[in-house]
């Protein structure tokens, strides 16, 4: 019986990580990628310009992988960093020589990089360039890489995350509740690929979605004040709840409902029950 593989994007931690551990327990080996490999390992996520943040995160994709063949499936890590393409063709190329072909693209990692939270005039060209490579040419370089073989095949899924700041205008400038140009920007142009790709492999039997999140809390907001910023407006739900829609929408044939479509994980996790005890009971 062939192998099922899901290849995620920033699975050392947040909601990449949670995936990986749905989609193993809906029975796919996963390819684990992102910048931190092992724990205790710095990188630079700081988010404004001249204020660079060297502070170690919680989580790697060896934890992540080990808790994916706790739950009895097979994980694969390999060092994945959005801003350099040969990493990708890298990790594309030998997933498939170690493991087979890809049958599920969870695009989730996103670039933390100066110019994310800049305002208008504070943005440089160098910085608004380095976002769209990571969150928009990159990703769309994965999709090109894989969906041959998907069509195939006649079988395979593409799940890329989008953001609400793509649709929507900012409460408050960033850095006071609300979000700069640069990456709401670079995502409201990732997020039009899905409905391009539906209608452009329309007979080919392929699910494409975007998946909408909501304010999730991850290790990553918790660190770069996020939390504090948006969570009195927009509450915040845990990484496991878009997770598990990923892995619903990917693995059940009633998914097919919202193929080529975005989908908003909150509402769908509250419809289906798909996270026991949450949204908890309000008081």
């Amino acid at each position: 019986m062939e192998r099922r593989i899901a290849f995620i994007t920033g699975a050392s931690r947040g909601i990449g990580a949670a995936a990986a551990l749905s989609l193993a327990e809906r029975g796919f080996d996963v390819v684990l990628t992102a910048r931190t490999l092992a724990p205790g390992e710095t990188h630079d996520h700081g988010n404004k310009a001249g204020a660079p943040d060297h502070r170690p995160l919680p989580g790697s994709l060896e934890e992540t992988a080990a808790a994916v063949r706790a739950r009895g499936r097979d994980a694969l890590t390999l060092r994945l960093d959005l801003l350099d393409p040969a990493s990708l063709a890298a990790a594309v190329d030998e997933t498939e020589q170690r493991w087979g072909p890809i049958e599920v693209l969870l695009n989730n990692g996103i670039v933390q990089t100066a110019g994310v939270m800049d305002l208008v005039c504070d943005l440089t060209a160098e910085n608004v360039e380095r976002i769209y490579r990571g969150n928009v040419l990159s990703p769309l370089w994965l999709v090109q890489r894989v969906l041959p073989g998907m069509v195939a095949r006649g079988r395979g899924a593409i799940v890329n995350m989008v953001s609400e700041s793509g649709f929507t205008d900012p409460p408050a400038p960033a850095g006071e509740g609300g979000w700069g140009f640069a990456y709401s920007s670079s995502k409201a142009a990732f997020a039009r690929l899905v409905g391009v790709l539906a209608a452009e492999y329309r007979e080919s039997g392929l699910r494409f979605y975007n998946v909408e999140p909501g304010f999730i809390v991850t290790e990553m907001v918790r660190a770069t004040g996020l939390l504090e910023q948006f969570g009195p407006q927009w509450g915040g739900a845990p990484p496991e709840v878009p997770a598990a829609v990923i892995a619903w929408l990917v693995a059940e044939d009633a998914g097919r409902e919202w193929h080529g479509k975005t989908v908003s994980a909150q509402k769908l996790c509250k419809k289906l029950g798909l996270v026991p005890g949450w949204p908890p009971p309000r008081a």
